[in-house]
């Protein structure tokens, strides 16, 4: 594909997609890119997430699983995490861009508040849990919707881990960070940090975790100074929880663009990885998606050309350049 035509076929997308291929791509005016966006409230995706919430305000009649999820069925791993619950409705909502107004004037907080329990323990939904992506991903949607999630906020300063950064397992006694945890932990505190400016407690710990994903440049054990898997190479859309070169760079981008400051040249090596994925044709593969139960598909199947991923790609890509 040509640049033109590269764009054009990136413009042919949900409005989801679309306004971000206006503003970050194209450099349109406001009045271009905020018109498609507040499409996302009536029509393609965003419209057809919303028709599915629920009168008490949740999706699928639970926090983090469907209700009828059924916990003591031995086969329940051979079809992956459902994706269609309440925090993972509202992820994807908020990350496409919906206007927070659309949720604010449905008092999806108060509702969630009123009726939504955590399946760990039946804790109040805006206090959060044990799981710390999970506990990210609950601050960056509750500043989002306005709930009061200081408390969430907090617990990321008593559970943040000696070497920097975070780690799911911590119930289980784990003293060591993990890449997936540490980078979903960094984005719930910075959208908390976007939100409401934070503190300088806050701000030292979300620099304290980029610190322990940095001085791995992104990529490696910092004892063998090896790649820590082969995951950091797989693009995948939705990216959900997991953790890969792209979805890093794509937080550190975020992360330089609010903060104000340069790039750390010790992201070159990832970037390096995002740059040869990318195709001839300027585009890029989606490598394979998470296995789950899902309300609708919104991006290929894997080996197809994935107009998410290519979003992506080309906006870092020329962040990276630009700034370099």
């Amino acid at each position: 594909m040509t640049s033109e035509a590269l764009t054009d076929w990136l413009l042919e997308s949900d409005p989801t997609l679309r306004w971000q291929v206006e503003w970050d791509l194209l450099d349109a005016p406001p009045a271009v890119w905020e018109t498609t966006r507040s499409r996302i409230a009536t029509e393609g995706f965003g419209a057809r997430l919303l028709a599915l919430q629920d009168a008490d305000g949740q999706w699928a009649g639970g926090a983090f699983f469907p209700a009828d999820y059924d916990f003591d069925d031995p086969d329940r791993a051979d079809d992956g995490q459902p994706w269609t619950a309440t925090t993972w409705t509202l992820n994807a909502l908020r990350e496409w861009g919906l206007d927070s107004t659309v949720l604010r004037e449905r008092r999806t907080a108060e509702l969630l508040d009123e009726h939504c329990r955590w399946e760990y323990d039946d804790l109040p939904y805006w206090s959060g849990e044990v799981d710390c992506c999970i506990n990210a991903w609950t601050l960056a949607n509750g500043v989002w919707l306005g709930a009061n999630v200081n408390g969430i906020a907090d617990w990321f300063l008593e559970h943040q881990l000696p070497d920097g950064g975070w780690n799911c397992d911590w119930v289980e006694g784990s003293s060591r960070s993990s890449f997936h945890s540490t980078l979903n932990s960094l984005k719930g505190l910075l959208a908390f940090e976007a939100t409401t400016a934070g503190n300088a407690d806050i701000r030292a710990a979300r620099q304290r975790g980029e610190e322990y994903l940095l001085e791995r440049r992104l990529l490696n054990r910092l004892t063998t100074n090896q790649p820590v898997g082969q995951w950091i190479n797989d693009f995948s859309y939705p990216m959900r929880w997991s953790y890969s070169a792209l979805n890093a760079c794509e937080y550190f981008r975020r992360a330089v663009v609010q903060d104000g400051t340069a790039p750390d040249p010790r992201m070159c090596d990832a970037i390096g990885i995002v740059r040869a994925a990318r195709q001839p044709d300027g585009t890029w593969l989606q490598t394979g998606r998470q296995p789950g139960q899902v309300w609708f598909e919104v991006d290929v199947p894997a080996g197809q050309q994935s107009k998410w991923l290519t979003l992506y790609g080309t906006r870092l890509l020329n962040w990276w350049d630009s700034a370099s």
